[in-house]
C-alpha cells in the first residue's frame, strides 16, 4: 500500500478548528515538509486547489506552480496537482504538465476536481453546472488530456471541448502522468471506472470503502480496466490510544461552528444535487465535517500498531493508497514514517 499526504498550500491546516496547528502554508515550510515526507517513505503529495477564502482557508497558493516547486525540491516524491475544469482548459493543463514532466523526471500527476463550492465559481465568473454535468465536463477534460498526451494528431468533439488535429510536442515523459479523481456519487464512480487511473474516496470504514471499491471495480472490469483506489484519512498517532483520542476530542471541542456548518451546508448541497442524492459528505456529522474530507471516519487514531493494523484492513478492502492529513505536519509525517510505515511493511510481509 502506498502513502500520500495533503500539501498544506492552503492556510488553516486540515481541520476547521482553533486548536494549535504547527503547520504553515508557506513555501519554506512545505519544501522542508516534502523532503521530510520523501525520507519518511511517502510516495505522493497532493496539492489543494482553492480560488477564494473561506472555512478557515484565507490564503491559497496555486496548485500547479506549487507542485512543480515541491518536485524540484525533492528527488523521488511524485506531486499530484489538483485542477478544476472551468478555470483550466485541457490544452493549457496538458502543456503545463508535459513541461513539468520533463523538468522533474516524470514526477507530476493530476487530480481532476469537478467542483463542490458554488460560491467560488460565482466569485471567479465561472458558470455553475448541474451535478452530473460537472462530471461530464470532467470526463471530457480527462479524455482530452489523455488524447493530447498520447496522440500525434488529436481530434475530439465533445459538448465542452473540441480539438482538430492538435499535436502537442513534447509529450510528457513515459509513463504519462497519472490521473486521480474523487467523489462518491454515481456519476463520480462511473467516471472513475471509465477514464481515471485513481479513484479517491472520502474517509470511511473498511466495510463502507469495500462497497465503493467493489462497485467501481465491477464497472471498470466491464471495460477491461482496473482503477486504483485512494482513501482519505486524518492520522493521529500517539503513544497511547487515550492520548490520540484526546487530541481528536480537543480538535472537535475547539471547532469553529459557524465555519463548519457553512462548509457542511455547501458540500451537502453539492452532493444532494446528484440524481440519487448521494455524494461526498452526504452522511457526514458535524464532527466528521471538522476535517474537510471525513478523515476521522477512517479511524487512523491510536498507537502506531493500531494504525498499522487498520491500514492493513483498508488494504484488504481494496485500497491501494492512503491520503493523510495531520495536525502538525512536519513532526507527525516524520513520526508516521518512523513508527507506522515500518509496521505496515512488517504486516504486509
Amino acid at each position: 500500500i502506498r502513502f500520500a499526504y495533503w500539501v498544506p498550500n492552503v492556510s488553516g491546516g486540515l481541520v476547521i478548528s482553533t486548536i494549535e496547528q504547527r503547520t504553515d502554508w508557506s513555501f519554506d515550510y512545505n519544501r522542508k515538509l516534502a523532503q521530510i515526507a520523501e525520507q519518511a517513505g511517502f510516495d505522493y503529495a497532493l496539492t489543494q486547489i482553492r480560488f477564494t477564502a473561506g472555512y478557515g482557508a484565507e490564503n491559497q497558493h496555486e496548485s500547479v506552480a506549487f507542485s512543480h516547486a515541491l518536485a524540484a525540491a525533492t528527488e523521488r516524491l511524485k506531486v499530484i496537482a489538483a485542477l478544476l475544469p472551468g478555470p483550466w482548459n485541457p490544452t493549457l493543463a496538458a502543456k503545463q504538465l508535459a513541461t513539468i514532466s520533463h523538468l522533474t523526471g516524470g514526477r507530476i500527476a493530476v487530480n481532476v476536481v469537478s467542483g463542490w463550492f458554488r460560491g467560488e465559481f460565482a466569485a471567479i465568473g465561472e458558470p455553475w453546472l448541474d451535478h452530473d454535468e460537472r462530471y461530464r465536463r470532467s470526463e471530457e477534460f480527462i479524455r482530452s488530456l489523455r488524447g493530447i498526451w498520447a496522440e500525434d494528431s488529436f481530434s475530439f468533439a465533445g459538448d465542452f471541448y473540441r480539438y482538430r488535429d492538435y499535436s502537442l510536442k513534447p509529450k510528457p515523459l513515459d509513463p504519462l502522468p497519472e490521473i486521480f479523481q474523487g467523489g462518491s456519487s454515481r456519476a463520480a464512480r462511473d467516471m472513475a471506472a471509465r477514464v481515471s487511473d485513481w479513484y479517491f474516496t472520502n474517509g470511511n470504514t473498511p466495510e463502507n470503502v469495500a462497497r465503493q471499491v467493489d462497485d467501481v471495480q465491477a464497472k471498470a472490469a466491464e471495460l477491461g480496466r482496473r482503477v486504483k483506489i485512494g482513501v482519505n484519512a486524518f492520522a493521529v498517532a500517539r503513544d497511547t490510544e487515550a492520548e490520540a483520542r484526546s487530541v481528536v476530542d480537543e480538535i472537535v471541542a475547539k471547532a469553529n461552528p459557524d465555519a463548519v456548518n457553512a462548509f457542511g451546508h455547501e458540500v451537502k448541497n453539492a452532493g444532494a444535487a446528484s440524481p440519487e442524492g448521494e455524494g461526498n459528505w452526504a452522511k457526514s456529522s458535524f464532527e466528521d465535517l471538522v476535517q474537510y474530507n471525513d478523515g476521522f471516519k477512517t479511524n487512523l487514531i491510536g498507537t502506531p500498531r493500531q494504525i498499522a493494523e487498520r491500514i492493513l484492513d483498508l488494504k484488504q478492502a481494496g485500497v491501494d493508497l492512503v491520503l493523510l492529513g495531520f495536525l502538525h505536519f512536519q513532526e507527525e509525517v516524520e513520526f508516521f514514517g518512523r513508527e507506522v510505515i515500518p509496521l505496515v511493511r512488517e504486516l504486509e510481509a
